[in-house]
């Protein structure tokens, strides 16, 4: 069986301990999963602003100046420098200077199939809430029996 020494840390302490390759692995997978369950949160929390998602909507169909996102979503230019400020750290979208433009796009095109899957849930969700009120609405209330209060 092939063990490893690491060195390891607890409670500012340093110490060496043996470890077999499945423990590795299993290591290594569950550092793996957070680190993916970090990534994911770095794109929500980027995603976190319905002008963020507007812009990164807009950019579906390519590449877009600074000036024309600035002119379509209706906001200040400072406004929108700060959203894109924030998707550029979120790695989100990618931004190239040609003279005095800025022109933005999407890093990866996989955002627009995460957007509209959620478009989808909104439209089921939305569609459970209103055949609910449906029903609702259909169902007469029942007289109540019993003695009354």
């Amino acid at each position: 069986m092939l063990r490893i020494r690491v060195l390891a840390c607890a409670a500012e302490s340093y110490f060496f301990m043996e470890l077999d390759k499945h423990a590795l692995i299993r290591i290594y997978c569950i550092q793996m999963a957070d680190a993916l369950r970090q990534f994911k949160s770095e794109i929500f929390q980027g995603l976190a602003n319905p002008t963020r998602i507007a812009i990164v909507e807009l950019l579906r169909d390519g590449e877009q100046s600074a000036g024309k996102l600035i002119e379509k979503l209706g906001i200040e230019q400072a406004n929108a420098s700060q959203h894109l400020a924030v998707l550029r750290a979120k790695q989100i979208v990618v931004s190239r200077k040609v003279g005095n433009q800025v022109y933005y796009s999407i890093r990866d095109r996989a955002l627009i199939e995460v957007l509209d899957i959620l478009r989808r849930y909104f439209y089921t969700q939305l569609s459970t809430t209103v055949n609910m009120l449906r029903k609702a609405a259909r169902e007469e209330p029942k007289p109540r029996t019993g003695t009354p209060r």
